[in-house]
């Protein structure tokens, strides 16, 4: 296989039209060229990329205009000429052999016939393919999952689809809605508590510099990142790093206050709920906090944390 046929092919193996009988044939081409394995990863970035670009409809207006000089371009297309007329009856007479059920079922026996013969033939004799698999990206992250097997009929040649988990990096200012957002995912996402613990510090400076931390309409901002790890973190660090962000919010925001007394009554770890009742100080005289820290000063099983809740409540008594 030749080049230029190898990329006629790559761009029918991306939309899953290439047929069995070359996808072998391929694979053979792309294991020894390098020109046609960076074409592949070019088209396939390339779809990547597409793939993330919003779709954006035309306005009528543009369709209208597209419409009249579509109309406009076919007047001025000039008479057919003989190669036209000649594929013009061409397909006529197709049409009429279609019209003609006895000698299209003949038609299309015999070609089935033919074509099956023909593919028994060229698997039969096509060279044995090596063991060498050829993949895109050998080295970029690991297989994900297997989405496809498909084999050519009579022949040890298997096309195994899967897809991988491909590492990527993004670098930009704190500014950016992208890294906001990536340091939002590495809150509850990542895989280790250093990088949880670093996207909580970089959220947090961000919250106590005021920065795009304001709570948003479908509640998925910085602000409700930092609570959901105060929340449900395993880590205590990321945890106390968290309160440190929410503590400016605890005045003004119910949603923040709640998080908070949630984490005194209930933190697992005692530093944390010491860290939590401080921040509660500006709004001891809120009867609902007053109440947290009273049954937590009575009932808690910590006589460390039953002492700080304690001294709060005494500390919100003689301020009164």
């Amino acid at each position: 296989m030749k080049c230029q046929s190898a990329r006629d092919c790559i761009v029918l193996l991306n939309y899953g039209e290439l047929p069995d009988e070359l996808a072998g044939v391929l694979e053979q081409h792309l294991t020894g060229c390098e020109d046609c394995r960076e074409e592949l990863a070019s088209f396939q970035r390339f779809e990547e990329r597409l793939a993330t670009t919003p779709v954006l409809e035309p306005s009528p207006n543009l369709l209208a205009q597209s419409r009249m000089r579509l109309d406009d371009a076919l007047d001025m297309i000039p008479p057919h000429g003989f190669v036209t007329q000649l594929r013009t009856n061409f397909f006529r007479w197709l049409g009429y052999v279609q019209s003609a059920p006895a000698l299209a079922t003949l038609l299309l026996g015999v070609g089935f016939l033919a074509g099956n013969f023909t593919h028994r033939y060229q698997v039969a004799n096509a060279p044995k393919p090596t063991s060498v698999v050829m993949v895109n990206h050998p080295t970029e992250g690991v297989i994900a999952n297997v989405t496809g097997i498909v084999q050519t009929p009579n022949s040890e040649l298997v096309q195994v689809n899967y897809n991988r988990i491909v590492p990527e990096s993004m670098e930009g200012s704190l500014d950016s809605p992208d890294i906001r957002n990536l340091l939002m995912v590495g809150t509850n996402a990542a895989a280790t508590p250093g990088v949880r613990m670093n996207s909580v510090s970089l959220l947090t400076n961000e919250c106590k510099a005021g920065h795009a931390c304001q709570p948003t309409a479908d509640g998925d901002g910085i602000r409700h990142a930092l609570m959901v790890s105060l929340r449900y973190d395993e880590d205590a660090g990321v945890r106390l790093k968290a309160l440190e962000g929410l503590e400016r919010y605890v005045v003004q925001d119910q949603h923040v206050r709640d998080a908070v007394l949630e984490a005194v009554a209930h933190d697992r770890d005692a530093e944390v709920r010491r860290t939590a009742i401080g921040l509660l100080e500006p709004v001891q005289s809120d009867s609902s906090v007053r109440q947290v820290l009273r049954t937590v000063a009575t009932q808690d099983a910590n006589p460390y944390i039953r002492t700080a809740s304690y001294n709060a409540l005494q500390n919100a008594a003689d301020i009164q």
